[in-house]
């Protein structure tokens, strides 16, 4: 099916390519044809940031006046080149990778953060899922990516004078979004159908042409709905399960079969969160469509090629939907699929029924996606733990260790968020083409001087607090009566101070009232003569969030005290384009979660190409990229087991990070030589910005998902053909018919020249002994680490049909550390996802 763009408007003949220039969301990190949007209409542009806007809002006359204008054809016409030259030229997946990966990837996600003139995210998943899609199509690989066109999207923010935050809707209007309806080769209007109870609801399709990738968007606003279901994509987490439930409806059946309806069949499924696992419910139901199977072996032949990324680090942040909401609306959509509700309800059960409808059984979203998958991951090295953690109690019998979760650290599009003056150094070090090839781990700046990296600081800082002035002015700081006029408005920031910087979801484990645990310690170093501080903060609390609304309030009532005033500013409505500006211009970045729950916390990453620092709590990413040249840490060291969640941790930490600010961050920043340059401070911003950029870069992730995941899953993939998926199947049902009378005998152990040999005697019941594996397991503990050693079979035992004498040698440790344990082995799947089967010696 060949798709057909959307051309609302006519334009002089000679200007039809600025169609593809704005339709291609490209412009939101390559900024080579800003000064075309800003020549046709330059108030548009500098308060929209939307090309397809400025472009369907300029006037029919001034076209016309461009049209004939030389200057400006020039630069068109070398930005249609350019953009020509991007989408034809080779990339790091063309060289390396060769179309090892079929017919791509499918990447699904419930928010995408591209733009803020898109604005169809909420927070840091979105963003995540933007720069995912922003690296792919710098690197050339083949993702089309779906999502939902939300009608209003996630809430715009206001604070009122008491400072209550105020939450609004405004509608997101299709046609001035920088989006086109997906039409196919008889120009009709890409529709997708979902069936519903007594119902079926139309989807119209969108697309976001993001570089070389694709972003497909699912709409509800068909007028031929229901009113009801005309809202369904209304608005982004709403807090209605029934809601909910069908948005997921949407997102994973709809989104799904609009790939089929295209004629797409990729090679990959990788879900970004649980909220999509119904994608991979159908996608087995279109496989087994196509080979005339039964689910369980669709099941078994897609799931190796279905990968499921976790953000989440606590079990309740996972969705539920009740059992009588699951069986409304999902009865029509499995009708004559061979898959009761009931049996799709226990893949996602943290207590199966056996398929048994009765009841009000819930299902977990996210532990459906584990189900459906073939790999699981988390996003950094501390959420691998929590993730193994958190899925424990679905594996009986596993230990954390041994659950199958990996890890790929997340990362950020860095040419999204480097700012000018920063561009301009890194290309000078690095070569302008740096972001779009493999980065190297190291790019040292030796070519850049001190006095200029701290002239790139001082301008970004002096822009940060022009843009602060503007943006408060805007906020109507002249009518807020707490307030003087000069500090309400952002007179007071200045140019040359430590400006700190916080800027994410307002909820209390984030804990972004740290500093306000001791105000008056804040309030010496505010209003420090010397060594003055300034803070920015911004941040939205879910509308049902109490506990983050009044977190605002507490910070909107201390900015306001007679001698703080203008020293801190909250900046309302905090989006991309509010972090973009923050990034660019703090000195510092301050991200201070609870340990462990932040499951990564990419934030404070986008700083890094800018040469601004972090102090961050020593969790998620900043736990691999922290060490003393780069930045601070709070509660350096902390491993996984340290949970952080007492009132008595709050006050630890946020002592722990007063002492850092006044003893090494403050000081270290006014520590200037006879030059007024802080050389030690630029120390730390050349360590940083060489060893963690490049590291902590999207571009790195993407890669990273690529070599060790996409191509050996999509290799795995290509052997699980309609007769191994059907041979695999008729095999472990053998097995698990099998297992309860699995056994163990002797066990015994023997030492000698410094090892320990021990041997077990195995009862398998028939079971072929290739299939299964044989393991001596001692947890760590004093005597050493963790060790799982293999047990090789020595013989049958001639006196017991099927039992079977099985031996090892390990070093010594005190009686009762080994235990051996029986599991399922076969080298064609991800054990133990695929099989948890095991059996212990008692």
């Amino acid at each position: 099916m060949t798709l057909a763009a959307c051309t609302p408007r006519s334009l002089p003949e000679s200007l039809n390519g600025l169609f593809e220039l704005a339709l291609d969301l490209r412009w939101t990190w390559h900024h080579g044809s800003d000064e075309l949007w800003r020549a046709l209409d330059e108030e548009t542009w500098e308060a929209t940031g939307n090309a397809w806007l400025v472009l369907n809002s300029v006037s029919g006359d001034r076209l016309e006046d461009l049209a004939q204008d030389p200057s400006f054809q020039q630069r068109y016409l070398e930005q249609l080149a350019a953009h020509h030259r991007f989408v034809h030229a080779d990339t790091w997946y063309s060289d390396e990778c060769a179309s090892n990966l079929g017919e791509g990837i499918a990447y699904f996600c419930m928010e995408y953060g591209l733009s803020e003139s898109l604005p169809l995210y909420s927070g840091g998943l979105g963003v995540l899922a933007g720069d995912y899609l922003k690296a792919a199509s710098d690197l050339g690989l083949p993702v089309t990516a779906v999502g939902l066109l939300y009608q209003q999207g996630y809430f715009r923010q206001a604070i009122s004078t008491d400072g209550e935050q105020l939450e609004f809707y405004p509608y997101n209007d299709p046609t001035m979004l920088p989006i086109s309806p997906l039409r196919d080769s008889d120009d009709q209007w890409v529709r997708v159908v979902v069936p519903f109870p007594g119902r079926h609801v139309r989807l119209r399709a969108w697309k976001a042409q993001v570089g070389r990738c694709e972003l497909l968007l699912l709409d509800s606003n068909d007028p031929r709905n229901e009113p009801g279901d005309r809202g369904i994509t209304s608005e982004l987490y709403t807090g209605d399960p029934e809601k909910r439930l069908q948005q997921e409806m949407v997102l994973g059946i709809g989104g799904w079969r609009l790939l089929r309806q295209l004629g797409r069949r990729p090679s990959l499924c990788h879900l970004n969160e649980g909220h999509c696992a119904l994608a991979l419910v159908e996608r087995a139901f279109s496989w087994q469509e196509d080979h005339n199977s039964d689910f369980q072996t669709a099941r078994t032949a897609t799931r190796a090629t279905n990968l499921f990324t976790t953000h989440t680090s606590v079990a309740a942040g996972f969705d539920h939907f009740s059992g009588p909401l699951l069986r409304l609306y999902l009865a029509p959509w499995l009708e004559n699929r061979g898959l009761s509700a009931g049996q799709l309800i226990d893949l996602g059960s943290e207590h199966p029924s056996a398929g048994n409808d009765a009841g009000d059984q819930g299902l977990n979203m996210a532990l459906l996606a584990l189900n459906m998958s073939g790999r699981i991951n988390g996003v950094s090295r501390i959420h691998q733990k929590v993730t193994q953690t958190i899925f424990q109690p679905f594996f009986p019998r596993w230990p954390a260790d041994d659950i199958p979760a990996d890890y790929v650290t997340n990362g950020v599009h860095t040419p999204s968020w480097d700012s000018p003056e920063s561009d301009a150094i890194w290309t000078r070090a690095c070569g302008q083409d740096r972001w779009r090839r493999p980065l190297q781990v190291s790019c040292p700046m030796t070519a850049i001087s001190d006095e200029e990296l701290w002239e790139m600081r001082r301008l970004q800082r002096k822009r940060l607090v022009s843009y602060l002035r503007r943006r408060l002015s805007s906020q109507h700081c002249e009518q807020n009566p707490a307030s003087n006029r000069a500090a309400a408005c952002g007179l007071l920031l200045d140019n040359e101070t430590l400006t700190l910087g916080f800027a994410r979801r307002f909820t209390d484990y984030k804990r972004p009232d740290l500093l306000l645990k001791d105000p008056e310690r804040l309030i010496r170093l505010l209003a420090s003569r010397d060594r003055p501080l300034q803070i920015v903060l911004a941040g939205k609390a879910h509308p049902y969030d109490r506990r983050g609304k009044d977190i605002i309030r507490r910070w909107k009532a201390f900015a306001q005290r007679p001698d703080v005033e203008g020293k801190v500013v909250f900046i309302e409505d905090y989006d991309l384009g509010v972090a973009n500006q923050l990034i660019q211009g703090v000195d510092v970045w301050l991200n201070c979660p609870r340990h462990p729950w932040e499951a990564c916390g990419t934030s404070g990453m986008k700083v890094l190409v800018n040469g601004g620092l972090n102090l961050s709590q020593y969790d998620g990413w900043w736990a691999e990229a922290w060490n003393r040249d780069v930045g601070w840490a709070i509660h350096p060291g902390a491993v996984f087991e340290d949970l952080h969640s007492s009132s008595e941790d709050d006050l630890a930490d946020a002592r722990e990070l007063f002492d850092l600010l006044e003893q090494q961050v403050i000081p270290g920043f006014y520590d200037v030589d006879q030059q007024g340059v802080p050389r030690r401070w630029l120390q730390r911003i050349r360590a940083s910005m060489d060893q963690l950029t490049a590291v902590y870069s999207a571009n790195r992730m993407v890669r990273e998902y690529v070599d060790r995941f996409y191509l050996p899953m999509v290799e795995q993939g290509k052997a699980r053909s309609p007769a191994t998926a059907a041979e695999i199947l008729t095999q472990y049902q053998e097995i698990r018919k099998h297992w309860p009378r699995l056994r163990f005998s002797a066990f015994n152990a023997s030492q000698s020249e410094g090892r320990q040999t021990f041997s077990v005697e195995v009862y398998l019941d028939g079971i072929d002994e290739q299939r299964i594996a044989v393991e001596l397991v001692a947890e760590a503990s004093e005597q050493g680490p963790r060790t799982v050693t293999p047990m090789a079979m020595q013989h049958p035992l001639s006196g017991s049909a099927h039992s079977f004498l099985y031996e090892c040698s390990v070093p010594p440790r005190p009686a009762g550390h080994y235990t051996p344990r029986l599991r399922v082995r076969d080298e064609r799947l991800n054990l133990p996802l695929e099989n948890p089967a095991v059996l212990w010696l008692r």
